[in-house]
């Protein structure tokens, strides 16, 4: 195949390189500002700087100069509206404190970047209205995908999304919808994994310790309460849902109001490994034996886990995964290519420890 021949300055004239034009009022630094300052039309700076071949080499370097000592950043929106095309991928995850969700968008970033995308990161708060106001500020810069996390959004966050157009992969919940791509597991299924495994160990008063309170934990709570139902034992007074942001402190709240049940709880099985682990911690400054006197679970096999005293048993969460064949299938349905499996179940492991 013949090699296009490059272009050369002479062949895109249409100003006299000189003193740089003065920037727009707000002071930005525009593709036209470089072109000007470069003698060179805009189309060239920018084929020049997106890295085309046909651009002399020569002709490069005297824009990228001019670029750099002009201090100009490309606008990812602007080149987006132009083109119909972005590099950008919104990706919307509940908090990143979390290393559950760091993790996920860690995993996400390297399928994307290989790729040619860049992230574009939002955070809800676990908040329907702060979602929605970040999908209308960033889908009209018509990112190239999106990435959410779960199901549970507001009908208007679910009709922009829809009205978009724009390619989305659901991530750590499993869809049914058609039309709504998912890569998760069964948070449902987990739960009631961790209860039947308590139950094996032989406790009976087992209660579930939830903060925060999202879609994924209350699947979480219904699992095991399905689990304790079909045994027999579900009790109502059991359930300690606390609407609060889960930390190690709450840990130690909720175990101190397990211990004042009366009969006192046997075992706890709390919805994320840092209540968990504050919960051990506040044990050892008790004196209360793990798991003798109760025994303690968690959810996520977040970092340290491993490394309580006792190690606490937990179920890992395949978070990495996730985001790795989340963003695999949204490449996919970047590029207009049918999905064989438009929901991919990904499992999770029950990991005994000593804590149980």
């Amino acid at each position: 195949m013949d090699t296009p021949p490059l272009l050369s300055p002479a062949e895109f004239p249409i100003a006299t390189p000189g003193r740089p034009r003065s920037p727009r009022a707000s002071g930005r630094v525009t593709l036209s500002d470089v072109a000007h300052a470069a003698g060179v039309s805009p189309m060239t700076v920018s084929r020049a700087l997106r890295g085309e071949r046909r651009v002399d080499p020569a002709l490069v370097e005297k824009i990228r100069a001019a670029a750099a000592q002009m201090g100009y950043v490309p606008d990812p929106a602007a080149r987006a509206l132009a083109s119909q095309k972005s590099s950008q991928v919104l990706v919307l995850v509940p908090m990143l404190s979390n290393t559950l969700f760091v993790d996920l968008i860690e995993a996400v970033h390297k399928v994307l970047f290989a790729a040619g995308y860049h992230a574009l990161i939002g955070v809800t708060h676990y908040d329907r209205a702060e979602e929605e106001q970040l999908l209308r500020t960033y889908l009209p810069m018509r990112p190239a995908g999106l990435l959410l996390t779960g199901f549970d959004r507001s009908p208007e966050a679910r009709a922009l999304v829809q009205a978009s157009k724009v390619p989305c992969v659901h991530l750590m919940e499993l869809g049914t919808t058609a039309g709504a791509p998912s890569v998760g597991f069964s948070q449902a299924d987990a739960g009631a994994a961790m209860t039947r495994h308590l139950l094996e160990r032989g406790h009976r008063r087992i209660a579930f310790c939830a903060g925060q309170l999202d879609a994924r934990v209350m699947q979480r709570a219904a699992g095991y309460r399905q689990a304790l139902q079909a045994a027999g034992l579900h009790a109502p007074e059991l359930e300690l849902l606390w609407p609060r942001p889960t930390s190690m402190a709450l840990g130690a709240e909720l175990l101190d109001a397990a211990l004042r049940l009366s009969p006192a709880a046997d075992a706890l099985f709390f919805c994320n490994d840092d209540i968990a682990q504050g919960a051990l911690l506040e044990c050892l400054r008790r004196g209360v034996q793990v798991p003798q006197q109760i025994a303690i679970a968690g959810f996520n096999d977040l970092p340290g886990s491993d490394q309580m005293v006792p190690p606490l048993t937990t179920i890992r969460t395949p978070r990495g995964h996730i985001g790795t064949e989340g963003a695999r299938m949204l490449l996919q349905l970047m590029r207009g290519e049918s999905v064989d499996m438009p929901h991919v179940d990904l499992g999770y492991e029950l990991v005994v420890r000593q804590s149980s």
